[in-house]
């Protein structure tokens, strides 16, 4: 729904990952918003690029519901296997933080790769997250 609402409020006629990480910061809460916090980064700069790489469309109208785009329905797949290889029986914010995190193109990927965030580092603080007692050192 986040997404969707920053799709509407950059006039862009489509919902992407980009959408989905703005969504996710947007929430203001939530293991995504931790993690990120926790890595030192300030979630307004990381909330602002998206922006700075793709902008917005003022004069796009929009009417219905966006689509989502092909490498946003793949991440939306990855996100319920995120969740399966967690042994979890929701889907929740973090499964869909490490399928855009997995998800190697796109703007999300192209934030992530700015901020300089390593997908195996994140992904290992995602599960010390859910987990305080998760040991990093093993394969989660």
């Amino acid at each position: 729904m986040l997404a969707r609402k920053e799709a509407l409020r950059l006039s862009h006629n489509y919902i992407g990952t980009e959408h989905a990480l703005l969504g996710l910061i947007k929430l203001g809460r939530g293991v995504a918003v931790d993690v990120l916090g926790n890595l030192g980064l300030d979630l307004e700069n990381v909330r602002a690029e998206p922006e700075k790489l793709i902008g917005n469309t003022p004069d796009e109208k929009m009417f219905g519901n966006a689509p989502y785009t092909p490498r946003m329905k793949r991440v939306l797949q990855m996100t319920k296997d995120e969740a399966r290889a967690l042994h979890h029986t929701y889907i929740g914010t973090e499964h869909l933080f490490l399928a855009l995190l997995r998800e190697r193109e796109g703007l999300a990927a192209e934030v992530f790769q700015k901020f300089q965030l390593d997908v195996e580092q994140v992904h290992k603080a995602v599960l010390k997250e859910l987990d305080p007692n998760f040991d990093g050192g093993q394969k989660g």
